[in-house]
């Protein structure tokens, strides 16, 4: 018999949990539908919301032919050949079949490059799926071709509406005379991945309950660690644990999380990214080098691939938890952008704008900007922020070495605005 996620899995929108603002009464996925006419687009979220659903929804509302690929399975050869197919399946004035891919981000870019003609010329309609940022992933070319839409974590509501649907319908629970007592720990486990939760359900009752409480769930998923993550969906909880070990300057909590990463066949690429990231945002100044060494294990990684590239990915880690710690630079970063919402465009101040033509610089385009390097230890005081904001600070020093540096020398250059 099929999982219970797949048993429950809407064939409808009317069933269709989550994504109102995707899918709701004059929304554009919505409108699309209505309308008949559906252009290519991304649908990026969390694992379990509903990616690979609302494409089959689509295809099957429309009534059009529907063809599917998995970027971890399939190579060149395979888009080429769906290709193929739909170009022969496709009649005059009838909307273009429908090629869905899963995972889209693990598409190389010759792979993303075969797609480009199909999709240009409406051989196919593209609805790609993908966890991580398409920006990142997705070659330009054929994001260009594509809308991107969010598709966000199930609410608390839909998941508890979720577990009613199961219990009233489903042909084996219904049967089971199964009573909620306590739902938080389902809830939590889940995380707002629908898949996960019906897995986790189905779990719990295989196990013979049928009053389902906190503790019961506890229970039995510590007795199955990994029996509802069979598809790697504990993805974002263990990417999260080994980050915060990195912060927290413990080696061995993040080696242990890098293993299980590694034994569970995550994307290498994926775990690289990730300690770059780590590098910026939690390591920062107080340790420049961490993210040149972070850049060098993302391209050796890129390069040699795995099973070697579990050495410079352990290589970085173990460096990245044990450097010192800082996030002043993404803390600056963060009170700027906000600085920026709250206050609007402020003016250039005229003697930092660029003049290019003499027109420009009659204006008083970069008039008295003073030229750094002409002046006595490269610096010369001079007004850098708008006008009325002046007195804004964004970037704050901490307490490490290498930062108190830092501030040593601003402090001498700038006086009394950059002390603490």
């Amino acid at each position: 018999m099929q999982p219970l996620a797949e048993r429950l899995r809407p064939k409808t929108l009317d069933d269709y949990i989550g994504q109102k603002h995707l899918v709701g009464p004059g929304a554009v996925i919505r409108r699309m539908i209505d309308q008949k006419r559906i252009s290519s687009f991304i649908l990026w979220g969390p694992p379990g919301v509903g990616k690979t659903t609302l494409a089959n929804i689509i295809a099957k509302t429309l009534d059009v032919p529907f063809f599917t690929l998995s970027a971890v399975t399939s190579g060149v050869k395979d888009v080429r050949e769906v290709i193929e197919k739909a170009k022969s399946q496709r009649f005059f004035n009838q909307m273009s079949p429908i090629l869905f891919i899963d995972e889209i981000h693990r598409f190389s870019k010759s792979q993303q490059d075969s797609l480009l003609g199909a999709v240009e010329q409406g051989t196919v309609t593209l609805i790609g799926a993908t966890t991580e940022n398409p920006s990142f992933e997705v070659i330009r070319p054929l994001l260009s071709r594509c809308q991107v839409y969010v598709l966000n974590s199930l609410e608390k509501d839909d998941l508890l509406g979720l577990l009613d649907n199961a219990i009233e319908k489903d042909i084996v629970l219904k049967e089971k005379n199964i009573e909620f007592v306590e739902t938080d720990a389902m809830l939590r486990y889940s995380g707002g991945d629908a898949r996960k939760l019906l897995n986790i359900l189905e779990l719990v009752v295989e196990s013979g309950a049928t009053k389902i409480t906190d503790d019961v769930v506890t229970e039995t998923l510590q007795q199955n660690p990994m029996a509802y993550d069979k598809d790697g969906e504990m993805h974002y909880d263990i990417i999260s644990a080994f980050i915060k070990s990195i912060r927290g300057s413990d080696p061995d909590g993040a080696i242990y999380w890098l293993a299980r990463m590694i034994e569970g066949g995550e994307d290498p690429i994926f775990i690289a990214r990730r300690l770059v990231i780590s590098a910026s945002e939690d390591i920062g100044l107080a340790n420049p080098n961490a993210l040149l060494l972070a850049n060098a294990c993302f391209d050796t990684v890129s390069k040699i691939g795995m099973p070697e590239g579990r050495i410079p990915l352990a290589e970085a880690t173990v460096y990245l938890a044990t450097s010192p710690k800082s996030n002043s630079a993404y803390m600056a970063i963060n009170e700027a952008l906000q600085y920026v919402r709250e206050s609007g465009n402020l003016p250039v101040p005229l003697h930092l704008r660029n003049a290019p033509t003499k027109l420009m610089a009659q204006l008083g385009y970069a008039k008295d900007y003073k030229y750094a390097h002409a002046y006595e230890g490269n610096f010369v005081e001079q007004q850098f922020l708008p006008d009325g904001a002046t007195d804004a600070r964004f970037w704050h020093s901490q307490n490490n070495p290498a930062e108190a540096k830092l501030q040593e020398r601003m402090e001498k250059l700038w006086g009394e605005k950059y002390k603490k």
